[in-house]
């Protein structure tokens, strides 16, 4: 077995309100006064607050635009070697942020022995990870790997990764970093993928050190990981490379699918790890979208607040693809570690292209 010892985060430095991105995006679709009320309800249906973003200009008035061109129309519209300059520009900074604030006075730099990098919105050689080595000055032969394109689900593929990595090597000390900038990728055409992508998605990083069980530092054990594809949901989300930056498809139907498959999924999962749904005192769910939360909140017959840490994360930071489950398991941690009840046991999932959804079960000793 293995343990996450510890956990950062770290947004960029725009912080941008909800109701002032959707000013920017009436002002981009050029919606019928109709169109605008449709689109008004759902912002403030969405239960999101705030959003982080490298890039200023969702609440800035466009004379005062850094990113796009100071035209209402957006042209010339930002081609994708411009978003992935900017990816190289924000994203190795952004990621030895959390880095640092995973590392504080928890472990030392020079012990870690592996570097998993993740990301889904940027994509270059070199990349991410020599990157994120060269500004922390690791060691030249620190064994790295990188997980890329693989959307909301990564942070938790990747900590299935770390987990086989110490398993193997008692004396490794696994760190992670998810680094998203969804917001390079926004999409002018008003269509419901677009129009729900810019609605929900937000930048974010996330760092975690997985280690032996023998590490005397407490943590949260890793008890166990379980993965299914549902092969009917493949094209209901998805993620790809076009010239004016990644197309998000995100359909509606998405809850729809959760609702029918997530209860058997999770009995799946829990009996892999020898356990049912009464062993589980706590719930760490990506933050995918209210939806997404309403509908496994009704799937679990759940009756209080089990969900409130994916919803605070959600209402703070919005939809960040691969570190939302690190912040929200970053959330949870505090009360996890110094519960007073015993061995606790929490049930980690998230969902990406595919459909897939990957799981994860972990647990505590007081």
């Amino acid at each position: 077995m293995s343990k996450i010892i510890a956990i950062g985060t770290a947004v960029p430095a725009f912080r941008h309100k909800q109701e002032d991105i959707l000013q920017f995006m009436q002002l981009i679709y050029s919606f019928t006064e109709t169109d605008k009320r449709r689109l008004r309800f759902l912002y403030h249906q969405s239960h999101i607050d705030t959003r982080y973003s490298v890039i200023p200009d969702y609440s800035r008035p466009c004379q005062e635009w850094k990113f796009y061109p100071h035209t209402e129309n957006l042209e010339p519209f930002p081609s994708l070697e411009h978003r992935m300059v900017w990816f190289q520009k924000y994203a190795p900074q952004l990621s030895v942020n959390a880095i640092r604030d995973c590392l504080d006075g928890k472990l030392s730099k020079s012990e870690i022995t592996h570097l998993i990098t993740v990301s889904c919105t940027g994509l270059s050689a070199p990349g991410l990870d020599l990157q994120v080595m060269e500004l922390l000055d690791l060691p030249r032969h620190t064994v790295r790997s990188s997980i890329n394109f693989m959307g909301c689900y990564a942070g938790i593929h990747a900590l299935k990764t770390a987990d086989a990595i110490c398993q193997a090597d008692k004396q490794a000390k696994v760190l992670i970093v998810c680094t998203e900038l969804c917001t390079l990728h926004f999409q002018r055409e008003p269509t419901m993928d677009n129009i729900a992508s810019s609605l929900l998605f937000a930048d974010g990083s996330a760092a975690a050190v997985v280690t032996a069980d023998e590490h005397p530092v407490k943590g949260l054990h890793l008890d166990g990981f379980y993965s299914e594809v549902i092969p009917k949901g493949k094209k209901d989300m998805a993620w790809e490379v076009s010239s004016t930056g990644f197309l998000m498809t995100l359909s509606s139907y998405i809850p729809d699918l959760l609702e029918e498959d997530f209860t058997q999924l999770t009995n799946r999962a829990l009996a892999k790890s020898g356990l049912t749904r009464q062993d589980i005192s706590h719930w760490c769910i990506h933050p995918g979208g209210k939806k997404i939360l309403e509908t496994v909140h009704k799937t679990l017959s759940f009756q209080k607040d089990e969900l409130q840490a994916s919803y605070d994360v959600m209402q703070q930071y919005g939809n960040m693809s691969s570190p939302s489950i690190l912040f929200v398991l970053k959330k949870m941690a505090p009360t996890l570690l110094h519960n007073h009840h015993g061995k606790e046991h929490l049930f980690g999932a998230a969902f990406g292209p595919g459909l897939t959804m990957e799981t994860f079960v972990a647990s505590t000793n007081c």
